[in-house]
């Protein structure tokens, strides 16, 4: 069952209702990983309400120190392996909606998480340290710096969480969880250098593609051209066009794989290469996920481990703000009407309070009518 906080009384959600949710989500949220935060927010935090604000940051900044698809809740940063873009009116109309629901996560997380001036202060240092550095390795040193200066100066402020997360997963499960995700690293990679199976190393490049990747989302393409490229089951240019043909697409950049796996020159092809290639980049969070998550709530019953959290979340709020900096409004934001649209579709989401997908279907009957225009 989702997390919920211990203190409001919320009704059993059905596994049924979870995965019409996120079959949903997958389906309509375009924008990558950076709007998929915002989408997640308005789903999760202000329309269900199965978690509250502290408990959806505090996770997304758990999910910044972690490797693997776990970052689907992380953002990506920096410049993208190739810059191919769809042309499409309607896609170009959907990233514009996509900055106004990023811009409406971050400034419902900034009146939450950052009342203070020291937090502000922190979270100000975070946008600083992504928007100057521009390394794939910032996000994690701005967490880190956010919560050394948490634990330092927000020890008056950091209060107790309300978000303790009812994990129904038991703790050897949850390290037996973490035994296999070291296994499945490493013990292909051996069996490899002792004999060669088409089969495992097909398997092994794909979890190591998703179980070595801090950054989610872009920063995967490196290790997936590596795996799929250099290793000759397909070429560069299969390569660059299904990754072209993914910008396009709703839901996680991590499902370019099941394109890879059915179009390789491999025993494994088709159907199967596919879902095996998916199952494989997806392991190593699910993983993750089981093996650390029940152990969330022991760090917030501690006061310095609260002022941590503090920092923390204020860093990733700055480290939000960066994103929608660049690269989400530089690369969305091309024109004067662009402006229009997004300054349109903002008050509609936090003023009217209108469904992120009427909204997102409004701009794109917009963009269709106006590639006809």
């Amino acid at each position: 069952m989702i997390g919920r906080s211990i203190t409001h009384e919320i009704p059993r959600v059905s596994p049924w209702t979870i995965f019409l949710v996120y079959l949903r989500l997958g389906c309509t949220s375009l924008g990558g990983p950076i709007a998929h935060l915002g989408y997640f927010h308005e789903e999760f935090v202000v329309r269900r309400e199965w978690l509250d604000e502290k408990t959806y940051t505090g996770i997304v900044g758990l999910c910044q120190f972690l490797p693997s698809a776990l970052l689907m809740f992380a953002v990506t940063f920096g410049h993208t392996l190739y810059s191919t873009r769809p042309g499409s009116a309607v896609v170009h109309a959907l990233e514009l909606v996509a900055v106004a629901v990023i811009a409406q996560a971050i400034w419902t997380m900034m009146r939450t998480l950052t009342q203070d001036l020291t937090r502000m202060i922190i979270g100000a240092i975070a946008t600083a340290v992504i928007l100057i550095s521009g390394l794939h390795s910032s996000p994690l040193a701005a967490i880190a710096l956010g919560g050394a200066l948490g634990m330092l100066f927000c020890r008056s402020t950091a209060e107790e969480s309300s978000g303790q997360l009812r994990i129904p997963i038991s703790h050897p499960v949850a390290i037996a969880s973490l035994l296999l995700f070291v296994l499945l690293l490493v013990g292909p990679a051996l069996f490899l250098t002792v004999h060669y199976s088409p089969a495992i190393a097909f398997f092994e490049a794909y979890y190591r593609s998703g179980a070595l990747v801090f950054g989610g989302g872009h920063v995967v393409l490196p290790l997936l051209q590596a795996a799929a490229v250099n290793s000759g089951w397909t070429d560069n240019n299969t390569f660059l066009a299904g990754y072209g043909a993914a910008q396009a697409l709703p839901g996680p950049l991590f499902s370019f794989c099941a394109y890879l796996g059915a179009v390789v020159q491999s025993p494994l092809h088709g159907a199967l290469g596919a879902a095996i290639a998916t199952i494989a980049i997806f392991l190593p969070g699910l993983l993750l996920a089981i093996g650390v998550l029940p152990f969330w709530n022991h760090p917030q019953s501690n006061a310095k481990s609260r002022a941590a959290f503090a920092g923390v979340n204020a860093s990733v709020v700055g480290i939000l703000l960066a994103a929608l900096c660049r690269p989400v409004w530089t690369s969305a934001v091309l024109k004067p009407s662009d402006i229009v649209v997004v300054f349109a579709a903002f008050p509609a989401l936090t003023r009217l309070k209108a469904p992120p997908w009427m909204v997102v279907i409004t701009a794109a009957v917009a963009g269709a009518v106006a590639s006809f225009s």
